[in-house]
């Protein structure tokens, strides 16, 4: 039982410190060299390969498209467990792994310049992953808050072309601006919060003015996050 109590209490309350400590060294490694910028796209569907990963994908492959020294990555979260119960103190469940602090290095990484954050929009807001996934975050602001600066986007899919996309995306910005990140939108000449995307019987292809944001969006991103690198 002792030792049961023990992971328990570490991957819960004593987890997020030893959290903490990880991402704090990441960031303490200073400013990757000016080789290039990193973007990732993370997608907070519980449905693995669906819209809201096609959607972020869309962006991603803008973003890369405007400078070769540009890497992107796709991380799908539907299939790992992150408990946002954690981020308030509460132990997992006896056996329960937590995935989040397998993101946490890829996250933290000096080379990543952006990110972006894609969700499905389930009544006007973020997905409950979503939600999970940032309120974990919470361990960055008692770290040094490694994510400052790092260039962010959102992307919002939904069920209708009008469905709370722009909500959903406001309640993820929120989130995202107490990180000192610096939040961009899909830019010219669509200008607006994000991406925001039609889920049409489970195909985006058909969305022309969903996919234009898209496209607006990772090159706006990839632009900030390229000058903030010092790069052309």
């Amino acid at each position: 039982m002792g030792s049961a109590v023990v992971r328990r209490g570490f991957l819960g309350a004593a987890g997020a410190a030893a959290l903490g400590a990880a991402a704090h060294a990441a960031a303490a490694e200073g400013p990757a060299p000016a080789k290039g910028v990193k973007i990732l796209g993370v997608a907070c569907s519980p449905r693995k390969g669906k819209t809201t990963a096609a959607s972020v994908q869309a962006v991603l492959d803008a973003a890369k498209a405007v400078n070769p020294a540009i890497e992107v990555e796709l991380i799908e979260l539907a299939d790992l467990n992150i408990n946002g119960a954690v981020a308030a103190g509460v132990p997992l469940p006896a056996g329960q792994e937590d995935d989040f602090l397998k993101l946490v290095p890829k996250l933290t990484d000096p080379k990543v310049g952006g990110i972006i954050v894609g969700s499905p929009v389930y009544f006007g807001s973020m997905s409950s992953l979503c939600k999970a996934f940032l309120d974990r975050w919470v361990v960055f602001r008692k770290s040094g808050f490694p994510l400052s600066g790092k260039v962010a986007g959102v992307v919002a899919v939904g069920g209708n072309r009008n469905g709370g996309q722009e909500l959903t995306i406001q309640c993820i910005q929120a989130a995202l601006m107490c990180h000192e990140m610096l939040l961009v939108g899909d830019g010219r000449p669509t200008a607006h919060r994000g991406a925001t995307l039609w889920n049409n019987k489970d195909d985006i292809s058909g969305d022309e003015f969903g996919l234009g944001t898209a496209k607006n969006l990772g090159r706006r991103v990839a632009e900030v996050a390229l000058k903030a690198a010092g790069m052309p």
